[in-house]
């Protein structure tokens, strides 16, 4: 046997490396956990200080004299119906019907959009009203509370039409579906949130 045959057969066999090493299993959904709970802090902290300030008018309107409770309903309606709308359209994922999944999620986002567009809208009036986030500090907690959680909706509609785009184009591939899944926590999250705010921030600031 020549040298050259003996040294090939020792040669250890070859390993071959993937470019991208596949997630791990559910791997995503647990890090987008780890999000949601750090995300909760932040509103804690948020809830907190409205609870702190939510008195301190420094002679300026009480929550009685800016909320409108009427057009809050309303407002609370568009988003928990995104809610549901959200739900039906990840009812679609199992049914294989992407053209209905898409057009459920197309609802879900113009509710979102239209919740952040009438949330603008009572931030405008009450600004032009005299009742600024400057204006006192139960005031500056309101503005901030609100605020975060109509940013929050916003990404949300954009993160929400990136990826209608990525499943028209793509299917609904693993990651994509993947994908729609930590959307549908985050969407939920933000209307529990919401149900705080609307029983807490604005019911509760009516009646003090």
């Amino acid at each position: 046997m020549s040298t050259d045959t003996i040294a090939s057969s020792r040669r250890p066999a070859p390993t071959f490396y993937c470019r991208q090493e596949p997630p791990a299993h559910n791997g995503t959904l647990l890090g987008f956990w780890i999000y949601l709970m750090s995300d909760c802090f932040i509103f804690a902290s948020l809830f907190v200080a409205n609870a702190v300030l939510g008195t301190q008018y420094a002679g300026g309107p009480t929550g009685s004299q800016v909320f409108d409770l009427v057009g809050l309903a309303w407002n609370t309606a568009l988003l928990l119906i995104s809610s549901v709308t959200f739900g039906f359209a990840m009812l679609q994922i199992q049914q294989g019907n992407k053209r209905v999944m898409l057009g459920w999620l197309a609802v879900s986002g113009l509710l979102a959009a239209a919740f952040v567009g009438l949330e603008i809208h009572e931030f405008v009036d009450m600004i032009a009203q005299g009742a600024g986030p400057g204006r006192s500090a139960f005031l500056s907690s309101f503005f901030t509370l609100v605020g975060t959680h109509g940013l929050h909706v916003t990404f949300g509609v954009v993160w929400l039409v990136v990826l209608m785009v990525q499943l028209n184009r793509y299917g609904a591939t693993p990651d994509n579906i993947r994908r729609l899944r930590c959307l549908s926590m985050f969407w939920h999250f933000l209307d529990l949130v919401w149900v705080g705010v609307f029983s807490y921030v604005y019911l509760v600031g009516v009646l003090r």
